[in-house]
């Protein structure tokens, strides 16, 4: 019999390891802020996004995504053009992610000290934007500098009015805007509204107006790209979120949203 009874014991012995090594497997909470039974440290809290006024659409939808796969989690956006975000960043305004419309941009953040290891993530090009009725029948760059054609494009210092700079010299027109946008978005509504007979806006602002606005191909030999980058700021105070967004953005996922707005790959 005390085979028996040390079969027992072995077997309670066993028993009370199993529970005690589940018990100690057990995930933290959500939200939390305490690391993952991987060792991965969760993420919370809120981070501000600076991007170019050109990724509204799309980083507003990744950021929905994001949240959505991070509960606890908050991304704030603030839009406008590169040139002014770059300054207003320079300048001390709170920032954790910069993502610019153009390298010039971040390169003025990054020599400031206030970003470092900027990312390329999309590439982008110019296309005409027209009312859907096209009153002006534009149908080449060309028609923008016809007498009487009203015309919007970007600021020269805004990354859209740099490129758009550099249409009109690919295609040896000269064009005498009526509008100069602080960005890219500014000049979309003055086409939307009728206020011009064209404007000169990157293709996925034209993908992203729909029907309110019909867009005019630039040919590849006359037109303009710019690249985007993106960054943590020195100043974020909750870097390894900061740092998660970025790497969504240039993730599989990101990078497919992306394409379905109509930027490229970098």
């Amino acid at each position: 019999m005390r085979w028996r009874r040390v079969a027992v014991v072995a077997g309670l012995s066993m028993l009370l390891v199993s529970c005690g090594s589940n018990d100690s497997s057990n995930p933290p909470a959500a939200g939390s802020g305490t690391s993952t039974s991987a060792g991965t440290p969760s993420l919370n809290g809120t981070i501000t996004v600076l991007a170019a006024a050109s990724l509204t659409e799309s980083f507003t939808e990744l950021g929905k995504q994001f949240e959505a796969a991070h509960p606890g989690v908050s991304i704030k956006f603030s839009y406008g053009a590169s040139s002014t975000l770059a300054t207003q960043i320079v300048n001390g305004a709170p920032a954790d992610v910069f993502a610019s419309a153009s390298p010039s941009n971040m390169d003025q953040v990054v020599k400031a000290g206030e970003a470092s290891a900027p990312a390329t993530f999309a590439r982008n090009v110019l296309e005409i934007a027209v009312p859907p009725d096209n009153p002006a029948k534009i149908a080449a760059v060309a028609d923008l500098a016809r007498s009487g054609v009203k015309v919007a494009v970007c600021a020269p210092q805004v990354p859209c009015g740099k490129i758009a700079a550099k249409v009109f010299e690919n295609a040896k027109v000269t064009v005498k805007p009526v509008t100069l946008g602080q960005d890219v978005k500014a000049v979309l509504t003055a086409v939307r509204t009728g206020e011009v007979d064209a404007g000169l806006v990157y293709v996925t602002d034209v993908r992203s107006a729909g029907s309110a606005v019909t867009g005019v191909e630039i040919p590849a030999e006359q037109n303009a790209s710019t690249d985007y980058p993106i960054a943590v700021t020195k100043a974020a105070k909750n870097t390894a979120l900061a740092q998660a967004f970025v790497d969504y953005v240039k993730s599989s996922d990101g990078q497919a949203l992306l394409s379905k707005a109509g930027f490229a790959s970098p």
